[in-house]
């Protein structure tokens, strides 16, 4: 006998596998449909893929992936053996589990769930590559299917027939499907038989006994009677379960039996079979085993099992040489402190007595005797001898919803039907040990789901109420959801293909605003190239870097926008040089007098060493005459970096973090500043860097108004001593996906990350905002932003979920102090043909609203920015919008030359936006600088605000920074002071915006600070033109 609602953990297998790993034997209700030819259902897929591979590396024999398949938890596509592995699970591992099956099919889901089967049952069907999107436990670039999807692998060779209902065995024939109930037998005498359970095993047994009917239910239960009980009568449907000893046979199913009837001459009298299964001959079965058990094991009694479910959690496969001193091994082996045996063959373990099982009025109900060893009593039907190695036997009521006492403000809506193979809610938590409607619901609601479900137990469900309907959930009857709670057996969590549903009501956890006045798209200018960089220089240009050498014919690696030729093409551009592949390197505008541009790092060789400048000259309308700088022999990193940050520090000089050695190169898990001192090391080695590669390229960097840097890199961050760089603080682990599969900010799985406004006086804790990401491997893009303010004591992220998934995110800071959200894709991961689904509508997030409530959906754009996307803020206020080189060898979405800007909502409703003249642009830290001819139109309420000078690629602006300063004002004229110190304003160039109300006027750039680290005089070289202090 065995439960429908769970798989039977093999812990035998503990002898053989990781401690992690848990065999389970597939229990659960099946229904074979007719299995299509090769042809209908396989498509082999290919992919190439930057740090993520579709393909195991070493497959036995002619193995070879065939596409995702949906599977159902309640009814599995493959239904041979099974294992999980949490920590171990990999494409080769379950293969070669399976092979060795032998299984024809194999599928590995959900990162750590491997399924073996000679068929594909149940509906299961290919569906969407990319759904299967999961990495695996054991090797984080290989995928391991997804929430109910399994990658499936074909050894070659073809499927066996389906199994058939025996039409006759000797003697017997076959009677159909009859109907069975575990409180009331159709046949009444449960036998065990040597071996696996077959069609023939299971009649000779009764032929041997003297019986005339014989029956099979549920794989491996035979049952035997001189005639029908309890009403039992031919069933339309139930028996497709193959038998447990041979899958091309059924064996009856849940509640039903294959019917057989003798149709010889029995000259034996009827009676129960001798030796494993049989009752003993006195009709008193043997005493209690009290010798030969582990530690303080011992016998509690006879208790009655599944009037209400199995009263004992987790199953061993059968065994027809089971003893009590066998399976209480096995439990004690596992750790459990209860066993149970039943029907001579069974055991089952727990640690307690659940589904309100009670001890048998009769305890000479459990007479049975063991399968291996007729001296020892094992049970009987539906009645378990129970051992345990504690003093007293906690017993568990009939589990029930959970209505009261719920966390937040969730309101249980009842038991909800699954819509066959597909799922009402997108997001799966398996909690195998702790799962609960506490754990459950509160799981959802911290990532923003107001609509949650338990299920089979084991698996938690969050979604949005909407996808109900959307996906064809349907009110199921309360007895429907049967199935305890794997970490609080009192309460219900589901059942069968049945969600426990409950819905998060009153305050709603998140509010997306749809304004009236959203702003829009449009399009500026075709480019030259397709940028990797963009800047905005203090010449009020914008200077594009892009791929040199490994880009398009006759480049030249670098161009410049004139924004105020946009509508002449020819006139708009000019040509600019670099001298070695800037391709993934860093830029920062430096604090010189110059407002230089610097550029580290590069593709490969010589150009990861690289060190280019670049003097904005010019003006609108008039060209410049600068170019790149660069001459590796002259000036180069300590460290050659690909995909390095960078960042200008509180005393001048310029921080570079992290990379690799060039592409798909070596980790180099260190940093450097620059000038590099003569003589002289700064290279400084940073083991988090090391542990956490490749996911943590391009780290955030932030000065700290304290002191300190802020880095985030993959899902971390923490706090660096600004002059040792040792580490003074850590934070927890940065949230990712709510499926609790982790998640990083930073390349590939790129987000992107801004400081949040510094208001004068600066007395309040700064605050860190990271929106999107993905999930390593899997590439599961992140629904969320997260928030800390990293100065705070006891410093936590919080989580507020954005309106769509988003990966290679742009957040572009504004004058009026929200963040305009743009650019990226549903899912994937930064690299070449690793994303699609591209997300092109804008979002904007207010800082000034309530947690939860910040983020407004804005328009949308018909041009896919996939990899290699950029935004920045221009002078009038306005966002360019460039890039996307997603697949330079073709694709779906081509690289992208068109250049657009964004016209944000204080620019979209037609208010003439304010002015002002300003001289003094050179200024210290405290000091009082004016800015006259203040004209605010619309005198909605006068602000200041500065924002320093950024630069753009894969989601990173290095030097984001945004303050709104002290100032007064007497008629045209306003006095601002600058930021007090560098902690709270680094020195560099900032764009000062004078706002009416929300609409900002158009910028002028003033320095601030200085040029502490005298860069004006770096490098000195003859190859180099330095601007002076």
């Amino acid at each position: 006998m065995a439960s429908a609602l769970r798989p039977v953990l093999y812990l035998i297998g503990l002898l053989l596998l990781p401690v992690c790993s848990v065999i389970r034997w597939s229990r659960r209700f099946l229904t074979l449909r007719q299995i299509h030819s090769f042809a209908d259902h396989i498509h082999a897929v290919s992919r190439n893929h930057h740090h993520l591979s579709r393909r195991a590396l070493t497959l036995p024999g002619n193995w070879t992936l065939q596409g995702c398949f949906t599977d159902n938890p309640g009814a599995r596509t493959l239904s041979g053996s099974t294992f999980t592995n949490t920590t171990g699970m990999t494409q080769e591992a379950c293969t070669a589990f399976c092979d060795t099956g032998p299984f024809i099919f194999s599928g590995v889901e959900f990162g750590q769930e491997c399924y073996c089967g000679n068929a594909t049952l149940n509906g299961g069907v290919n569906t969407t590559f990319t759904d299967c999107n999961m990495a695996c436990t054991g090797n984080s670039s290989e995928i391991c299917g997804g929430p109910s999807r399994l990658d499936l692998f074909w050894n070659g060779e073809q499927p066996p027939p389906p199994p058939i209902t025996l039409p006759s065995f000797g003697l017997w024939e076959s009677l159909g499907c009859y109907n069975d109930s575990v409180a009331a037998r159709t046949l009444s005498v449960g036998v065990g038989v040597q071996g696996l359970m077959t069609v023939q095993s299971c009649l000779n047994v009764c032929l041997a006994s003297g019986f005339p009917l014989g029956g099979l239910e549920f794989a491996d239960e035979c049952y035997c009677d001189t005639q029908f009980r309890n009403f039992g009568a031919p069933a339309t449907d139930g028996c497709n379960m193959p038998c447990a000893g041979n899958s091309s046979e059924f064996c009856g199913g849940p509640s039903r039996l294959n019917m057989y009837n003798f149709t010889g001459v029995i000259t034996t009298t009827p009676a129960p079979p001798a030796g494993g299964g049989a009752p003993p001959p006195t009709g008193t079965p043997p005493p209690p085993v009290t010798s030969g058990l582990p530690g303080t094991w011992k016998y509690f009694g006879c208790y009655i099992d599944d009037a209400h479910g199995r009263v004992l959690t987790d199953e061993i496969p059968d065994n027809a040489n089971m003893t009590v001193e066998t399976c209480v091994g096995l439990c004690d082996a596992a750790n459990f402190t209860v066993a149970g045996i039943e029907f001579a063959v069974q055991c089952f373990c727990g640690n307690e007595i659940i589904n309100g099982g009670v001890l048998s009025p009769n305890q000479d109900d459990c007479n049975m005797l063991c399968g291996g060893n007729a001296s020892e009593a094992c049970g009987a039907g539906n009645r378990l001898s129970v051992y345990s190695s504690s003093s007293n036997i906690t017993l568990l009521p009939v589990p029930v919803v959970q209505n009261t006492s719920l966390p937040g403000n969730w309101q249980y809506q009842g038991c909800l039907a699954e819509p066959g193979a597909m799922r009402v809610f997108p997001y799966q938590i398996l909690f195998p040990t702790n799962n609960s409607a506490e754990v459950c619901l509160n799981q959802c609601a911290a990532f923003g789901f107001p609509a949650a479900g338990m299920e089979f137990g084991d698996e938690c469900w969050c979604g949005d109420v909407e996808n109900i309907q959307a996906n064809g959930g349907l009110p199921a009857p309360e007895t429907d959801c049967t199935i305890p709670c794997a970490g609080d057996p009192i309460h219900l969590c589901g059942g069968a293909q049945r969600l426990q549903l409950y819905e998060w009501e009153g305050t709603p956890l998140n509010v997306w605003h749809t304004p009236a006045v959203t702003g829009f798209y449009e399009f500026l200018i075709g480019g030259l190239t397709v940028p990797l960089i963009a800047t905005l220089g203090i010449n009020n240009k914008v200077t594009f870097l892009e791929k040199f050498g490994t880009g398009p014919p006759n480049s030249t690696g670098a161009y410049e926008l004139d924004l105020s030729l946009t509508n002449n093409f020819n006139l708009a551009w000019r040509e600019m040089h670099v001298h070695s592949d800037v391709f993934c390197s860093g830029s920062v505008v430096l604090p010189d007098k110059a407002g230089r541009v610097l550029n580290v790092g590069g593709w490969s060789l010589d150009s990861t060493f690289g060190v280019r400048l670049y003097a904005p000259s010019g003006s609108p309308g008039v060209n410049g005459t600068t170019d790149w700088q660069e001459n590796v022999n002259e000036l180069k990193l300590q460290n050659g970096r690909w995909y390095p940050g960078s960042m200008v520090m509180a005393n001048g000089s310029v921080l570079v973090v992290g990379g690799e050695g060039g592409s798909n190169g070596i980790p180099i898990p260190t940093l450097e500043t620059l000038p590099t001192p003569p003589g002289g090391s700064t290279v400084v080695h940073l083991d988090f860097l090391e542990r956490t590669d490749p996911n943590n390229l391009y780290p955030f960097l932030m000065v700290l108004p304290g002191g300190g840097v802020f880095i985030i890199y993959y899902n971390e961050a923490r706090i660096l001593d600004e002059t040792t760089f040792a580490t003074t603080k850590e934070f927890p682990i940065i949230p990712g996906a709510v499926t609790g599969g982790g998640g990083g900010r930073t390349y590939p799985l790129e987000g992107t990350a801004v400081i949040l406004p510094q208001h004068a006086p600066y007395t309040d804790p700064v605050e860190v905002l990271t929106c999107g990401g993905s999930t390593p491997g899997a590439g599961l893009a992140l629904d969320n932003c997260v928030l800390i303010a990293p100065e705070s004591q006891n410093a936590t992220w919080i989580l507020e979920r954005m309106p769509f998934k988003r990966v290679m995110t742009c957040m572009t800071a504004l004058p009026d102090g929200t963040y305009l959200i743009t650019n990226g894709a549903n899912q994937g991961v930064a690299g070449f043909g690793l994303a699609n689904s591209p997300e092109l509508t804008a979002l904007l997030y207010d800082p000034t609203l309530p947690i939860g409530q910040r983020i407004s959906i804005l328009s949308t754009t018909i041009v896919a920015r996939l990899y290699h996307s950029e935004s920045i803020l221009l002078q009038d206020g306005r966002v360019l919008i460039s890039g996307s080189d997603p697949n330079p060898d073709g694709g779906p979405f081509p690289e992208e030359y068109r250049i657009e800007v964004y016209v944000p909502p204080y620019l979209a409703t037609g208010q003439t936006q304010p002015s002002f003249n300003i001289t003094q642009t050179d200024w210290t830290y405290g000091g009082q600088f004016q800015i006259t001819n203040v004209v605010t139109p619309q005198n909605a309420g006068t602000r200041i605000s500065l924002l320093a000078a950024v630069s753009s690629t894969h989601g990173n602006s290095f030097g984001q920074r945004t303050i709104f300063p002290a100032f007064t004002c007497s008629g045209s004229t306003c006095t601002i002071t600058a930021p007090p110190n560098a902690h709270v304003c680094p020195p560099g160039w900032f764009q000062l915006f004078l706002l009416d109300g929300p609409t900002p006027s158009w910028s002028q750039w003033v320095r601030i600070g200085g040029d502490p680290a005298q860069l004006g005089n770096w490098p000195n070289f003859p190859d180099f033109t330095l601007p002076g202090l």
